[in-house]
């Protein structure tokens, strides 16, 4: 009696009975074991750039640019450059302004009886204000803005203003085409130089500016 010939193992999901005669068929071949990606040669080289980028950037920004840039002039000395001067009319809002003199600065103010000293020096502004509207329109002194060489901003001595006869620069009301003058006062240090002054038809105006 022949030996039984051995069926070959069975393979996880695959299994054919023998065929008659005893033989059983090749069984296929298994599937090519997949070839495993290697990612750190490509993790490397994005490391490498990132730092070649950033040593270009750095040596860029030390090389060629030792100098130091100048500082922009402040807004105010711009606009004193350009702006309209002494003896020119301007308008905002409802009220055209002429900035008629300015004087050298004065220690105080008034009489030794009733008048007041300067913390610096008094710089006393002549202005005319029109109003060119059709409503009865207020001028506030305290509205109004000085500024130096330096751009430095100065407000208005309406306490000192005062004691000046006829100043109307404080609180002035002022209908239409009627004209009034005052003088605006600015305590300011002894050696500062005021450039220009800021007119306004209101706290909320716009503003226009004089050079001084």
């Amino acid at each position: 009696m022949a030996t039984p010939i051995a069926p070959p193992p069975q393979r996880p999901g695959y299994y054919a009975p023998p065929p008659p005669g005893g033989a059983y068929p090749p069984m296929p071949p298994a599937p090519a074991a997949k070839k495993k990606h290697r990612k750190w040669p490509w993790i490397l080289l994005a490391v490498v750039v990132v730092f070649v980028i950033i040593g270009v950037s750095t040596s860029g920004s030390k090389s060629g640019n030792n100098t130091t840039a100048e500082p922009a002039a402040p807004s105010s000395a711009v606009a004193a450059s350009v702006a309209p001067t002494i003896g020119t009319s301007v308008r905002d809002g409802k009220f055209e302004f002429v900035v008629t003199k300015v004087g050298a600065g004065v220690p105080s103010i008034g009489t030794d009886v009733i008048g007041t000293k300067a913390q610096g020096k008094f710089v006393l502004i002549d202005v005319t204000i029109k109003n060119i509207g059709d409503q009865p329109q207020t001028f506030f002194g305290s509205s109004t803005k000085a500024f130096d060489g330096a751009g430095k901003q100065y407000a208005p001595d309406d306490s000192a203003a005062i004691y000046l006869p006829d100043s109307n620069s404080f609180i002035t009301p002022v209908n239409p085409g009627n004209t009034v003058t005052g003088t605006l006062v600015f305590d300011v240090p002894k050696e500062a130089s005021l450039t220009s002054i800021e007119l306004h038809d209101s706290a909320f105006s716009d503003g226009v500016t004089v050079g001084l």
